[in-house]
């Protein structure tokens, strides 16, 4: 799909969900792979989230996407990831 093909307009702000067991460097992980792509990733747009027990962390990291390519590649770095359970 291309950017003319895409709903969304670029650029934009654009929040990934990222699930992942629980350890201690998941997020430095998440965020060295989604970095790779879009470059520093400010504090304020990371939300962490532990599962009820704690076996699992969510993150939500919010990027300024600045093309459907950019996208593609952050979600194919993530979803190749064995660490990662799963992307939204």
């Amino acid at each position: 799909m291309t950017d003319e093909q895409s709903p969304l307009e670029f650029p934009c702000r654009f929040p990934i969900k990222i699930m992942g067991r629980e350890r201690p460097d998941f997020q430095e992980h998440v965020i060295s792979l989604i970095s790779s792509h879009v470059g520093r990733i400010a504090e304020s747009d990371i939300a962490i989230r532990p599962s009820r027990k704690g076996n699992f962390t969510g993150l939500t990291v919010t990027i300024s996407a600045k093309s459907r390519e950019q996208l593609d590649d952050v979600y194919r770095s993530l979803t190749s990831s064995k660490r990662v359970l799963f992307v939204l």
